[in-house]
């Protein structure tokens, strides 16, 4: 049995993180700013009012996890605007830059004490974030900060190698979530693909970029 972190997790694929590890027999710490009546099912332990936009939220989630040994932490919160170049509105690119990017560095940073060797991360980007694969445009706030969240990914496999902890850069797919307006795959499918690729990731293929179905994306 592990403890998993995951954050965003109220709803959509952090919810069904949280289900499928309950449902494995694993220990689930579900982080999120407001927890749903979904989530509170589950039985598991709910950190709540944990806004990974600010530092000092942050912090207050390091202390409530005291010396808590994490397994694997799955960075999965995000949020989604659909900048168009006609209608560029660059407060909210910075703030989901806040949120996409730095948000996940700001947690992972803060709960490194909570991490062992062995411990695994995982980074939910997006395919949106390869700019070889991008031929469509727009989506400005969004690609740009997913693009941001995997350069951090892949320096953090970098620096964190020596300490014996992998970290997967991971597309969830097109997944029928509320940022998606409920097209693509199911929640179920997506995450149990993204499990699948946690359980593979180790020191030898840390810092890949993959789909949830095991295909290496281009960056």
């Amino acid at each position: 049995m592990g403890t998993y972190l995951i954050t965003g997790a109220n709803r959509g694929i952090g919810l069904e993180f949280c289900q499928q590890l309950t449902d494995l027999g694993e220990r689930v710490i579900a982080v999120c700013r407001e927890q749903s009546a979904e989530l509170e099912k589950l039985g598991v332990r709910i950190e709540r009012d944990i806004d990974i936009g600010n530092n000092e939220s942050v912090a207050t989630l390091k202390e409530r996890l005291q010396d808590t040994v994490i397994d694997v932490l799955i960075n999965n919160a995000g949020i989604v605007s659909r900048n168009r170049l006609e209608d560029l509105d660059f407060e909210n690119i910075l703030h989901q830059f806040n949120i996409n990017a730095l948000g996940a560095l700001r947690v992972t940073t803060a709960l490194l004490p909570n991490l062992k060797a062995g411990s695994k991360i995982a980074i939910i980007t997006s395919r949106m974030a390869s700019i070889d694969d991008n031929t469509s445009g727009n989506s400005y706030g969004y690609r740009m900060s997913k693009v941001a969240l995997s350069m951090a990914g892949k320096s953090l496999s970098i620096d964190l190698k020596p300490r014996q902890i992998p970290v997967a850069i991971l597309h969830p797919g097109l997944v029928q979530t509320r940022m998606t307006n409920f097209q693509g795959i199911s929640t179920t499918e997506s995450v149990k693909g993204l499990l699948a690729r946690i359980n593979e990731l180790n020191l030898e293929n840390t810092g890949t970029f993959w789909h949830s179905n095991g295909e290496i994306l281009p960056w």
